[in-house]
């Protein structure tokens, strides 16, 4: 087969909406999906609408008890202590009306990604609704109701009997889909992140490595606060090919977060697109060296909906699409129909026009992540 990929996408991904002030707006797929229309880069045909996933289907991560309190939450039935048992109604997850249903698409959408794959329909597939992947077992958090990254990986390992590596480039270290496989040898998660010194969650150090007959199988690069592209990109390269290598997967299942940017409002990493056109790029390289192309990516994080994510996203498609990415200008059109609605100037060009930050520890920030780089590869070589 061809390198071909497929958009999932509808209406009901809009429908994931806490509140009008609340930082999660899934607005940014509708952004990204007019931007990559406006360039041409994405056809009608690409596009797969996603389903709804079942409880069943729900239940292969999430507690039966969690999902009966989010569908009663749906409809104002779940009480206040209910409510804090299940970490809903909180300032990062406030109960919105019929939150199951858009919690089930966001799922549904995900798996709708991976029978696309395996049912050979296409080579890649991108949801970019997905990517929650603070959500527990029986437990909302960090603006994640259900886990669709969790769902999806034991949907494959029940349906499929494959062995998934899950990459996670949110600034977020991406807790809830780490310990969901903790003890599991089969699931390998290589999550790059900011440190949790400064950030939500707080977790995701070098020395969580995996329980049991998972021992070994969990990787975490906890990145100093400030860190800018060379250094991003250097140690994100090293660190997907010696996993992968040594993992060797048969799917990659990628979570692109996209705040990591350094204009985004909630962390303090200092990428510029320069890093969100390489992340793509490599992780299509491994899907091809070692799954025969399957790889399914996902959404996450990102709160620059107007300046950020639809060129980060974009970029993403556009490598998965046809393995290039974009330069040059913003397509007029695009802008003139965002321009009166975006708080803040939209950028003319697909890269960053110009050197954005510049920190003065630069060297030492590059030094500290290079130690931590080697410190996380040193345990791929005594599994070896």
């Amino acid at each position: 087969m061809k390198c071909s990929a497929a958009f999932v996408f509808s209406e009901n991904t809009l429908n994931y909406h806490f509140n009008k002030d609340h930082p999660f707006n899934q607005k940014r797929v509708l952004l990204t999906k007019e931007l990559l229309e406006a360039t041409g880069q994405l056809s009608a045909e690409a596009v797969l609408a996603p389903r709804i996933a079942t409880e069943d289907e729900l239940a292969l991560f999430h507690d039966v008890a969690y999902i009966q309190a989010i569908k009663k939450a749906s409809k104002s039935q779940l009480t206040d202590s209910e409510a804090t048992q299940f970490g809903l109604g909180t300032e990062d997850t406030p109960i919105f009306p019929n939150m199951h249903e858009a919690a089930s698409y966001v799922v549904g959408g995900t798996l709708t990604a991976v029978d696309a794959v395996m049912e050979e329909q296409t080579m890649h597939a991108l949801h970019l609704g997905g990517g929650l992947h603070h959500g527990f077992k029986r437990k909302a958090a960090g603006f994640c109701i259900y886990n669709d990254g969790a769902v999806a990986i034991k949907y494959l390992r029940e349906k499929y009997d494959l062995k998934v590596l899950y990459v996670d480039t949110d600034a977020h270290h991406g807790d809830g889909v780490q310990w969901a496989f903790y003890d599991d040898p089969n699931v390998c998660t290589l999550s790059i992140h900011e440190t949790g010194r400064y950030l939500f969650p707080g977790t995701g150090n070098v020395n969580e490595r995996g329980l049991k007959q998972g021992h070994g199988y969990t990787f975490n690069l906890p990145l100093d606060a400030f860190t800018e592209d060379d250094s991003f990109i250097s140690v994100y390269d090293s660190a997907i090919k010696e996993v992968a290598d040594f993992f060797k997967p048969d799917i990659i299942i990628t979570q692109n977060g996209a705040d990591a940017h350094c204009y985004d409002p909630l962390t303090h990493l200092c990428s510029t697109m320069r890093s969100f056109e390489y992340i793509p790029k490599i992780a299509h390289e491994i899907a091809h060296e070692y799954c025969g192309g399957k790889w399914i990516a996902l959404g996450g994080g990102g709160y620059d909906i107007w300046r950020v994510v639809p060129r980060a996203w974009g970029q993403l498609w556009n490598i998965m699409h046809d393995g290039h990415v974009l330069t040059g200008k913003i397509p007029p059109t695009w802008l003139k129909q965002w321009e009166k609605e975006a708080p803040t100037p939209l950028p003319a060009y697909w890269q960053d026009e110009k050197e954005i930050v510049s920190i003065p520890r630069r060297a030492e920030i590059t030094e500290k992540n290079e130690k931590l780089l080697q410190s996380m590869l040193k345990y791929t070589k005594k599994i070896m």
